[in-house]
């Protein structure tokens, strides 16, 4: 699973990707600092059933700290965008393409209004951050659009006499931009696009498809500079969700564990200083306490992450063991793994992603908790412990 970090330059979208990672990403206000997409792991996190079951986890594919599982997902730092990407401006077809691999996307917004529509530093307040949160999936729409605007005639000849289903010619266009047939299939069921000569309808229809593919979710950054706040209410009013966000603030809180300086958890509003600081170094640390933890209850960068993963695209949490009685695995190791899979996944399916071969030799599964035999067919649930039954 890859998330995308995305959006205008200088909208503080690279240091939220290192605060998220700790990745070495070069920063600075200047426009497309970031040419290449910066790679790096962050971690969303869950309850781990350690403390509940009373006892010691040994992580291996992922962490715990104080009880609390930290779980690998991949993120990808894009390059910013400018209006008119769609069209080829700032190197916008490449930096779209990079957008089109992840699966979902996190849009990171100036939300003082201090960066213009070009990605430059004004004075906050002199850009409307609502427009900034509209041009992204625009112009996602608009590329995508134009995709299927080059070969629309021959896709209908084909779909009206060729005997080919549309839903079929629409994802042989689209897989490669990440697009599923079932998200296509879905979208299709629900919209009347006619002969698709109608550019209305077709951008309605677009939209709905990259909503499906490429959920969003926007990171209101620069939340703690004065003003700042009444933007955030505006656009979780106009968008339904969006979640302040202090990047800076992640960042020097990070850098400042990795010093011994204090010890922090990420997503947790408050920290505790254990090292020698002074002077200007304890102010800066006084203001983030005051002014981003007590006022919005975190930095929002790790309350971001798990939104992405868990509500976005909708995953869950299990935990394949060797030993149901031990929750062990095979060498002993007590809860070593945690895997991050879409909600509706199956005992089967669960296999499949620990080893393809494990598909041909599944034989049921068990419930570690309830020491019961579940079937191939059976949903998992977040936080389930299973042990996987093969074939010898």
């Amino acid at each position: 699973m890859q998330i995308g970090i995305c959006g205008k330059s200088n909208t503080g979208k690279t240091t939220f990707f290192s605060a998220a990672t700790l990745v070495d990403a070069e920063i600075s206000n200047r426009i497309f600092t970031t040419i290449k997409p910066n790679q790096g792991v962050g971690y969303v996190t869950a309850p781990c059933p350690c403390k509940g079951l009373g006892i010691k986890c040994e992580p291996v594919n992922s962490k715990c700290v104080d009880g609390v599982r930290h779980i690998p997902l991949r993120l990808i730092d894009i390059a910013g965008l400018v209006p008119g990407a769609h069209e080829g401006r700032g190197l916008g077809n490449r930096f779209l393409s990079d957008i089109m691999e992840t699966n979902a996307l996190i849009h990171v917004v100036d939300i003082s209004g201090g960066t213009d529509s070009e990605g430059n530093p004004v004075e906050p307040g002199s850009n409307d951050p609502l427009d900034d949160v509209r041009f992204l999936p625009e112009e996602i729409n608009h590329w995508i659009l134009g995709i299927l605007s080059k070969n629309w005639k021959q896709l209908m000849t084909k779909s009206t006499t060729g005997g080919e289903k549309l839903e079929d010619l629409l994802h042989n266009q689209l897989s490669g931009l990440g697009i599923g047939l079932e998200d296509i299939r879905e979208v299709l069921g629900k919209a009347n696009i006619g002969d698709g000569t109608n550019q209305s309808v077709m951008m309605k229809f677009v939209d709905s498809v990259r909503r499906k593919a490429k959920p969003m979710l926007i990171a209101a950054n620069k939340a703690d500079v004065p003003g700042a706040e009444k933007n955030v209410h505006r656009i979780q009013k106009e968008m339904g969700s969006a979640i302040p966000c202090c990047a800076e603030a992640e960042l020097a809180l990070r850098r400042a564990v990795e010093a011994g300086l204090i010890k922090y958890s990420p997503g947790s509003n408050d920290f505790e200083i254990t090292g020698d600081i002074k002077g200007k170094q304890l102010e800066g640390l006084n203001f983030i306490k005051d002014k981003v933890l007590r006022k919005f209850g975190s930095t929002g960068i790790q309350q971001t992450l798990n939104y992405a993963a868990f509500n976005l695209l909708d995953m869950i949490v299990v935990y394949p063991v060797e030993n149901e009685t031990r929750y062990s695995s095979g060498k002993g190791r007590v809860l070593p793994d945690a895997y991050l899979v879409p909600r509706g996944t199956t005992a089967r399916e669960l296999a499949g992603r620990i080893h393809t071969e494990f598909l041909d030799k599944f034989v049921a599964a068990i419930d570690a908790r309830k020491k019961q035999k579940i079937a191939a067919d059976h949903e998992l649930q977040d936080g389930d412990i299973v042990k996987i039954m093969l074939k010898k």
